[in-house]
């Protein structure tokens, strides 16, 4: 048979527990999820407002679709860039302090549209070794020099970028660091950019909407602004949609527009998403309580910890990994939760480091302290039992 080494590699990968499985939502996104027909207490979702399924995002979603029809019909520069994006767009450029933004389907296109226009042969990109795969994956079709350096290591990073004799210097990192929670030393590495002339794109998927005091992601949280910065944000985890855009200056927009591929080749989102998208950022601003829920649900989790084998990671955002390190004990960590009935993501290699699967505790403003309190109980008792082997996640 043609196909008999993929069966080959499929074999290979379960019996390593690396073999991943889809699970089927019945439900609408929440801290109270059905598949199967059971119904879950949910920590797997980036929806970390609680915003995904509010009203008012539904209504302007609704409104929009009678006004506008369902889909966009073509790509932006043909005729599928219509009203309810150039007022999201405007509406992101003021939310993040910066002159423009432009939207982008998923912040994987954007992450590769906005790289591979900006470098090429002759330049150089520095990452930290625990980006974003997008973020990997669009420096090596830039055919830019790809340097790595390790998770945080500012001395290294600066002996990289010492040594340097690209044409051009772009430093890449996870402006909040997707499995581990950390949040990247913005202010130091726009210094070192500074020191060096090199350009700064920061991937605030997992901060916009939760660092700020009104949301307005990493840039807020830490009180910088710097023409050098191309800030970039997902809009499908605390704004509730989907998408994605790029933020800066004016004339970096004017460029992506020209030379950004995904940009240039994709059909614009539903204007639908993009109406939604307005009032979800009136609510990000707006209602402040949700980041105070999630810091006090944090604290919850943190205080309700009892672990020994086990490790909670050190992290102030919505992200609190659980290292179990096994990955047959973190699938059959996950599968005893499912028993119990809380669904929390087993994530192993190659997402995470070899020997560092994990759980990865999504919380959301929706959820209660009760909720948090119930996971970490069941987290404490499942941790005295024996290992055991599972099956599924990530």
């Amino acid at each position: 048979m043609p196909f008999s080494f993929l069966a080959e590699e499929l074999k290979l990968l379960e019996d390593q527990g690396l073999l991943r499985r889809r699970r089927v939502l019945e439900s609408a996104t929440g801290t109270r999820a059905v598949e199967d027909s059971r119904e879950y207490l949910s920590f797997c979702s980036n929806d970390y407002l609680g915003l995904a399924s509010h009203p008012e995002l539904i209504a302007a979603m609704q409104q929009a679709a009678v006004q506008y029809g369902v889909g966009a019909g073509a790509s932006h520069l043909v005729s599928g860039h219509g009203a309810a994006h150039h007022q999201l767009e405007a509406a992101l450029a003021a939310f993040t302090g910066q002159p423009a933004a432009l939207l982008f389907s998923t912040g994987y296109m954007a992450n590769l549209g906005i790289v591979t226009a900006l470098v090429g042969r002759d330049d150089e990109i520095f990452a930290d070794k625990l980006n974003h795969a997008s973020l990997n994956d669009a420096a090596l079709l830039s055919r830019a020099r790809l340097t790595r350096y390790p998770h945080l290591d500012l001395a290294a990073l600066e002996k990289r970028l010492a040594g340097s004799k690209a044409r051009r210097k772009l430093m890449v990192t996870d402006a909040v660091f997707s499995m581990d929670g950390d949040i990247a030393p913005v202010p130091e590495l726009l210094i070192l950019c500074e020191r060096y002339d090199a350009l700064l794109l920061l991937d605030d998927a997992h901060g916009f909407g939760v660092l700020g005091a009104d949301g307005r992601g990493v840039l807020e949280y830490f009180g910088i602004a710097s023409e050098r910065i191309i800030y970039m944000a997902t809009l499908g985890k605390a704004a509730g949609v989907f998408g994605a855009f790029v933020a800066g200056s004016a004339e970096l927009a004017d460029y992506l527009v020209q030379r950004a591929r995904p940009y240039i080749y994709t059909t614009a989102m539903p204007p639908s998403l993009a109406a939604a998208l307005v009032a979800s950022l009136r609510l990000i601003e707006g209602e402040t309580w949700r980041r105070e829920r999630l810091r006090e649900l944090a604290e919850v989790l943190k205080q309700g910890l009892t672990l020994r084998r086990w490790r909670l990671m050190p992290s102030t955002t919505p992200i609190q990994p659980v290292i179990i390190g096994a990955n047959e004990e973190v699938l059959a960590v996950s599968e005893a939760l499912r028993g119990l009935g809380i669904w929390v993501p087993a994530i192993r290699p190659p997402t995470v480091p070899k020997g560092e699967a994990r759980l990865r505790i999504s919380l959301s403003a929706a959820h209660s302290p009760e909720d948090v309190a119930r996971l970490a109980q069941a987290l404490n008792e499942l941790e005295k039992l024996p290992n055991r082997r599972g099956r599924g996640g990530r």
